[in-house]
Protein backbone atom coordinates (compact mmCIF):
# COMPACT_ATOMS: atom_id res chain seq x y z
CA UNK A 1 0.00 0.00 0.00
CA UNK A 2 1.15 3.33 -1.01
CA UNK A 3 1.28 5.78 1.59
CA UNK A 4 1.74 9.54 0.30
CA UNK A 5 4.17 11.90 2.08
CA UNK A 6 2.52 15.53 3.54
CA UNK A 7 3.42 16.89 0.04
CA UNK A 8 1.48 14.79 -2.06
CA UNK A 9 -1.86 14.42 0.68
CA UNK A 10 -1.33 18.27 0.57
CA UNK A 11 -1.29 18.63 -3.16
CA UNK A 12 -4.43 16.01 -3.27
CA UNK A 13 -6.81 18.02 -0.67
CA UNK A 14 -6.02 21.33 -2.48
CA UNK A 15 -7.43 19.72 -5.76
CA UNK A 16 -10.27 18.15 -4.41
CA UNK A 17 -11.07 21.57 -2.42
CA UNK A 18 -10.58 23.52 -6.05
CA UNK A 19 -12.91 20.65 -7.85
CA UNK A 20 -15.65 21.58 -4.57
CA UNK A 21 -15.33 25.59 -5.08
CA UNK A 22 -16.11 25.03 -8.54
CA UNK A 23 -19.00 23.08 -8.32
CA UNK A 24 -20.29 25.44 -5.71
CA UNK A 25 -19.38 28.32 -8.45
CA UNK A 26 -20.91 26.70 -11.41
CA UNK A 27 -23.90 26.58 -8.95
CA UNK A 28 -24.30 29.78 -8.42
CA UNK A 29 -24.45 31.11 -11.41
CA UNK A 30 -25.34 28.24 -13.65
CA UNK A 31 -27.53 26.81 -10.40
CA UNK A 32 -30.46 24.01 -12.05
CA UNK A 33 -33.30 26.04 -11.40
CA UNK A 34 -36.98 25.91 -13.61
CA UNK A 35 -36.89 29.07 -15.87
CA UNK A 36 -40.18 27.97 -16.95
CA UNK A 37 -43.80 30.24 -16.13
CA UNK A 38 -43.78 31.48 -12.45
CA UNK A 39 -46.39 29.74 -10.09
CA UNK A 40 -49.42 30.52 -9.91
CA UNK A 41 -50.76 32.99 -6.96
CA UNK A 42 -54.02 32.38 -5.38
CA UNK A 43 -56.56 34.50 -3.36
CA UNK A 44 -56.73 34.15 0.70
CA UNK A 45 -58.83 35.19 3.27
CA UNK A 46 -57.60 36.92 7.12
CA UNK A 47 -58.91 33.32 8.31
CA UNK A 48 -56.04 31.36 6.16
CA UNK A 49 -53.76 33.25 8.46
CA UNK A 50 -55.41 31.98 11.62
CA UNK A 51 -55.40 28.77 10.17
CA UNK A 52 -51.16 28.84 9.41
CA UNK A 53 -50.57 29.94 12.77
CA UNK A 54 -52.96 27.42 14.21
CA UNK A 55 -50.64 24.82 11.74
CA UNK A 56 -47.06 26.29 12.31
CA UNK A 57 -48.16 26.27 16.14
CA UNK A 58 -48.95 22.57 15.50
CA UNK A 59 -45.61 22.01 13.98
CA UNK A 60 -43.77 24.15 16.49
CA UNK A 61 -45.63 21.08 19.48
CA UNK A 62 -44.34 18.68 17.28
CA UNK A 63 -40.97 19.70 17.20
CA UNK A 64 -40.64 21.23 19.91
CA UNK A 65 -37.68 19.48 21.27
CA UNK A 66 -35.63 19.93 18.40
CA UNK A 67 -36.31 23.30 17.37
CA UNK A 68 -36.04 24.59 21.08
CA UNK A 69 -32.35 23.29 21.59
CA UNK A 70 -31.83 24.98 18.31
CA UNK A 71 -33.29 28.39 18.69
CA UNK A 72 -31.41 29.11 21.45
CA UNK A 73 -28.90 30.17 19.41
CA UNK A 74 -31.15 33.58 18.14
CA UNK A 75 -31.13 34.61 22.00
CA UNK A 76 -27.35 33.75 22.69
CA UNK A 77 -26.99 35.70 19.87
CA UNK A 78 -28.63 38.78 20.28
CA UNK A 79 -27.28 38.64 24.25
CA UNK A 80 -23.79 38.81 22.24
CA UNK A 81 -24.65 41.62 19.95
CA UNK A 82 -26.10 43.68 22.89
CA UNK A 83 -22.29 42.97 24.74
CA UNK A 84 -20.38 44.19 21.23
CA UNK A 85 -22.52 46.85 20.30
CA UNK A 86 -22.26 48.03 24.36
CA UNK A 87 -18.62 47.73 24.76
CA UNK A 88 -17.71 49.27 21.42
CA UNK A 89 -20.13 52.15 22.30
CA UNK A 90 -22.44 52.09 19.98
CA UNK A 91 -25.38 52.22 22.21
CA UNK A 92 -27.33 54.12 19.64
CA UNK A 93 -27.20 51.32 17.30
CA UNK A 94 -28.77 48.92 19.82
CA UNK A 95 -32.32 49.09 18.82
CA UNK A 96 -31.50 49.20 15.16
CA UNK A 97 -29.79 46.17 15.34
CA UNK A 98 -32.69 44.18 17.21
CA UNK A 99 -35.23 45.95 14.78
CA UNK A 100 -33.39 44.71 11.83
CA UNK A 101 -33.80 41.14 12.74
CA UNK A 102 -36.65 41.21 11.02
CA UNK A 103 -35.04 41.58 7.90
CA UNK A 104 -32.93 38.39 7.81
CA UNK A 105 -35.73 36.43 9.91
CA UNK A 106 -36.63 34.65 6.55
CA UNK A 107 -33.30 33.65 5.42
CA UNK A 108 -32.73 32.45 9.34
CA UNK A 109 -36.08 30.36 9.45
CA UNK A 110 -35.28 28.13 5.93
CA UNK A 111 -34.23 25.30 8.00
CA UNK A 112 -37.67 25.91 10.04
CA UNK A 113 -39.77 25.69 6.31
CA UNK A 114 -37.95 22.55 5.71
CA UNK A 115 -38.78 20.46 8.68
CA UNK A 116 -42.85 21.77 7.93
CA UNK A 117 -41.85 20.96 4.15
CA UNK A 118 -40.66 17.42 5.38
CA UNK A 119 -43.14 16.46 7.87
CA UNK A 120 -46.07 17.44 5.19
CA UNK A 121 -44.48 14.76 2.64
CA UNK A 122 -44.43 11.78 5.55
CA UNK A 123 -40.33 12.44 5.48
CA UNK A 124 -38.16 12.06 8.12
CA UNK A 125 -37.60 14.64 10.37
CA UNK A 126 -35.57 15.75 12.95
CA UNK A 127 -33.46 19.40 13.08
CA UNK A 128 -30.30 18.25 11.61
CA UNK A 129 -32.48 17.62 8.08
CA UNK A 130 -33.80 20.72 8.40
CA UNK A 131 -30.58 22.07 7.95
CA UNK A 132 -30.39 20.25 5.08
CA UNK A 133 -32.44 22.74 3.01
CA UNK A 134 -28.85 24.93 2.52
CA UNK A 135 -28.24 21.66 0.18
CA UNK A 136 -31.36 21.30 -1.32
CA UNK A 137 -31.59 21.60 -5.39
CA UNK A 138 -32.13 25.47 -5.15
CA UNK A 139 -29.36 26.02 -2.91
CA UNK A 140 -27.37 28.72 -4.44
CA UNK A 141 -30.58 30.49 -5.09
CA UNK A 142 -31.34 30.25 -1.06
CA UNK A 143 -28.19 31.75 -0.62
CA UNK A 144 -27.99 35.02 -3.37
CA UNK A 145 -31.45 35.93 -1.79
CA UNK A 146 -30.17 35.52 1.87
CA UNK A 147 -26.84 37.07 0.52
CA UNK A 148 -29.48 40.05 -0.19
CA UNK A 149 -31.19 40.21 2.88
CA UNK A 150 -27.79 40.47 4.23
CA UNK A 151 -27.07 43.42 2.50
CA UNK A 152 -30.24 45.32 3.28
CA UNK A 153 -29.74 44.63 7.64
CA UNK A 154 -25.91 46.28 6.55
CA UNK A 155 -27.89 49.26 4.72
CA UNK A 156 -30.42 49.45 7.48
CA UNK A 157 -27.02 49.39 10.25
CA UNK A 158 -25.52 52.16 8.21
CA UNK A 159 -28.78 54.37 7.73
CA UNK A 160 -29.66 54.15 11.28
CA UNK A 161 -25.95 55.62 12.33
CA UNK A 162 -26.24 58.09 9.49
CA UNK A 163 -29.88 59.23 11.53
CA UNK A 164 -28.19 58.98 15.20
CA UNK A 165 -25.44 61.57 13.67
CA UNK A 166 -27.57 64.08 11.90
CA UNK A 167 -29.94 63.96 15.11
CA UNK A 168 -28.18 63.04 18.58
CA UNK A 169 -24.56 62.51 17.38
CA UNK A 170 -22.43 62.46 16.06
CA UNK A 171 -20.79 61.29 19.28
CA UNK A 172 -21.34 58.47 20.97
CA UNK A 173 -23.90 58.64 24.09
CA UNK A 174 -21.92 58.33 27.21
CA UNK A 175 -24.47 55.90 28.64
CA UNK A 176 -28.08 54.32 27.86
CA UNK A 177 -29.67 56.24 30.78
CA UNK A 178 -27.95 59.46 28.99
CA UNK A 179 -29.15 58.24 25.82
CA UNK A 180 -32.72 56.97 26.65
CA UNK A 181 -33.61 60.67 28.12
CA UNK A 182 -32.02 62.23 24.88
CA UNK A 183 -34.05 60.44 22.86
CA UNK A 184 -37.58 61.08 25.32
CA UNK A 185 -37.06 64.65 26.16
CA UNK A 186 -35.45 66.55 22.99
CA UNK A 187 -36.58 67.63 19.73
CA UNK A 188 -33.76 65.98 18.11
CA UNK A 189 -34.99 62.69 20.03
CA UNK A 190 -37.84 62.65 18.55
CA UNK A 191 -36.86 63.55 15.34
CA UNK A 192 -34.60 60.41 15.01
CA UNK A 193 -37.70 58.50 16.53
CA UNK A 194 -39.69 59.65 13.28
CA UNK A 195 -37.09 59.40 10.62
CA UNK A 196 -35.74 56.16 11.81
CA UNK A 197 -38.80 54.85 12.33
CA UNK A 198 -39.75 55.65 8.54
CA UNK A 199 -37.05 54.61 6.87
CA UNK A 200 -37.05 51.29 9.10
CA UNK A 201 -40.57 50.68 7.93
CA UNK A 202 -39.42 51.22 4.11
CA UNK A 203 -36.41 48.16 4.51
CA UNK A 204 -38.95 46.40 6.37
CA UNK A 205 -41.45 46.46 2.92
CA UNK A 206 -38.52 45.94 0.91
CA UNK A 207 -37.34 43.08 2.92
CA UNK A 208 -40.78 41.32 3.19
CA UNK A 209 -42.24 41.65 -0.42
CA UNK A 210 -39.17 40.37 -1.72
CA UNK A 211 -39.07 37.07 0.96
CA UNK A 212 -42.25 36.22 2.16
CA UNK A 213 -42.96 33.34 0.15
CA UNK A 214 -39.23 33.49 -1.80
CA UNK A 215 -37.55 30.98 0.73
CA UNK A 216 -40.51 28.24 0.95
CA UNK A 217 -40.49 28.55 -3.12
CA UNK A 218 -36.81 27.83 -3.49
CA UNK A 219 -37.25 25.14 -1.53
CA UNK A 220 -40.47 23.36 -2.85
CA UNK A 221 -39.32 24.07 -6.37
CA UNK A 222 -36.42 24.20 -8.80
CA UNK A 223 -36.81 28.08 -9.11
CA UNK A 224 -34.63 31.00 -9.93
CA UNK A 225 -34.50 33.70 -7.33
CA UNK A 226 -36.41 36.38 -9.70
CA UNK A 227 -39.02 33.82 -10.20
CA UNK A 228 -39.31 33.53 -6.55
CA UNK A 229 -38.98 37.31 -5.89
CA UNK A 230 -41.73 37.75 -8.12
CA UNK A 231 -43.83 35.40 -6.91
CA UNK A 232 -43.57 36.44 -3.26
CA UNK A 233 -44.51 40.27 -4.78
CA UNK A 234 -47.69 39.18 -7.48
CA UNK A 235 -48.73 37.31 -3.48
CA UNK A 236 -48.49 40.89 -1.91
CA UNK A 237 -50.45 42.35 -5.17
CA UNK A 238 -53.15 39.90 -4.94
CA UNK A 239 -53.62 39.87 -1.06
CA UNK A 240 -52.71 42.78 -0.10
CA UNK A 241 -54.80 43.19 2.82
CA UNK A 242 -54.42 39.41 4.41
CA UNK A 243 -50.37 39.75 3.19
CA UNK A 244 -50.41 43.38 4.66
CA UNK A 245 -51.78 41.81 8.27
CA UNK A 246 -49.30 38.39 7.63
CA UNK A 247 -46.43 41.43 7.65
CA UNK A 248 -47.93 42.96 10.76
CA UNK A 249 -48.56 39.47 13.39
CA UNK A 250 -44.95 38.79 12.08
CA UNK A 251 -43.40 41.79 13.27
CA UNK A 252 -45.72 41.93 16.31
CA UNK A 253 -44.22 38.84 17.22
CA UNK A 254 -40.65 39.03 16.74
CA UNK A 255 -41.15 42.20 18.83
CA UNK A 256 -42.55 39.93 21.74
CA UNK A 257 -39.68 37.50 21.38
CA UNK A 258 -37.42 39.84 22.17
CA UNK A 259 -39.00 40.94 25.51
CA UNK A 260 -37.00 39.08 27.89
CA UNK A 261 -33.54 39.12 26.44
CA UNK A 262 -35.34 37.60 23.30
CA UNK A 263 -35.86 34.52 25.37
CA UNK A 264 -39.34 34.74 23.53
CA UNK A 265 -37.46 33.73 20.37
CA UNK A 266 -37.49 30.13 21.01
CA UNK A 267 -40.85 29.98 21.10
CA UNK A 268 -41.96 33.28 18.71
CA UNK A 269 -39.36 32.14 15.92
CA UNK A 270 -40.28 28.25 14.69
CA UNK A 271 -43.80 29.03 15.34
CA UNK A 272 -43.63 31.64 12.86
CA UNK A 273 -41.21 30.15 10.68
CA UNK A 274 -43.04 26.85 10.41
CA UNK A 275 -46.44 28.73 9.99
CA UNK A 276 -44.83 30.74 6.79
CA UNK A 277 -44.80 27.56 4.88
CA UNK A 278 -47.73 26.97 5.90
CA UNK A 279 -49.13 30.23 4.48
CA UNK A 280 -47.31 29.54 1.57
CA UNK A 281 -48.74 26.44 0.55
CA UNK A 282 -52.10 28.44 0.88
CA UNK A 283 -51.12 31.06 -1.42
CA UNK A 284 -49.09 29.22 -4.36
CA UNK A 285 -50.21 26.56 -6.47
Amino acid sequence: MWIRNPAEWGAVQIAASGHALRSIGRAMFYPDVDKSLAPKVRRISFGDLRTALVQGFDDFGFFRDDVIFICLIYPAIGLALAWALSGAHALALLFPAFAGFALIGPFAAVWLYEMSRRRESGERVTWVEGFKAFASQSAAEIFKLGLALVTLYVLWMLAAWKIYALTLGPQPPASLATFAKDVVTTHAGWTMIVVGCTVGFAFALVAFSISVLSFPLLLDRKATIFTAVATSIRAIEVNPGPMLAWGLIVAAGLALGMVFAMVGLVVVLPTLGHATWRLYREVVV
